[in-house]
């Protein structure tokens, strides 16, 4: 995994999972909590772990970066992942956590195997969680990749486009138009609607109208 540009993160997925990748994401979440109120953060992802590449890890380490992509994936920003080639491990990770999802032709989204068996990892959860069709289950069950327009039909990802640079900027114009802070609401009310019944969420919800009607009324 590359270093940390303002809001931007380069992901190799071909190297194992480190303490440097969960350092990295990290001190990427501490400039968006700190310094931005609202805007795009992107990760340009890409790769699959080679073999061999569970022999460094475990639980601990994790345990680490599960809580940091959650971290990330709760943050007061748009995050976007903008997916190259094959994409596994810590690259899917990050793909599956961002609110919108560019792939380019020829990207695959590859769960990787360990072994004798898919890695039971988080991408896993939200393969499932997010995507529907035999193609989801195949590579869930078997390894087998999505390519990036049946990923597209799945709902995994958002566009499939030759040159990102322009969705980004729509992207980035879409964010600045919305206040990070309230993004982060939506995005958690939109987790919760998958586990919960209309009687459950409803005063979620009315929380959330309330406070856009406070926030309207003192503007």
């Amino acid at each position: 995994m590359a270093g940390v540009d303002d809001l931007v993160l380069r992901v190799d997925g071909d190297r194992p999972l480190s303490v440097a990748d969960v350092e990295a994401v990290s001190r990427l979440c501490d400039r968006a909590e700190d310094g931005f109120g609202g805007g795009v953060l992107v990760a340009y992802v890409s790769g699959v772990p080679l073999p061999g590449w569970t022999r460094t890890l475990d639980v601990g380490l994790l345990s680490k970066w599960e809580r940091a992509v959650r971290r990330l994936e709760r943050l007061g920003v748009t995050t976007v992942a903008v997916a190259t080639g094959d994409c596994g491990g810590v690259a899917l990770d990050l793909l599956l956590a961002a609110d919108v999802r560019i792939a380019v032709p020829g990207a695959r989204l590859a769960l990787p195997v360990d072994g004798d068996a898919t890695w039971p990892g988080m991408a896993l959860y939200r393969l499932a969680r997010q995507g529907a069709g035999a193609g989801v289950r195949r590579a869930a069950l078997l390894g087998t990749p999505i390519g990036a327009h049946l990923a597209l039909a799945a709902g995994l990802v958002d566009v499939v486009v030759d040159d990102p640079a322009g969705v980004l900027a729509e992207v980035a114009a879409e964010a600045a138009a919305v206040a990070g802070t309230e993004v982060a609401i939506r995005r958690q009310l939109m987790f919760d609607a998958a586990q919960q019944s209309f009687e459950e969420a409803l005063g979620a919800h009315l929380a959330a109208c309330d406070r856009a009607l406070r926030r309207g009324a003192a503007s």
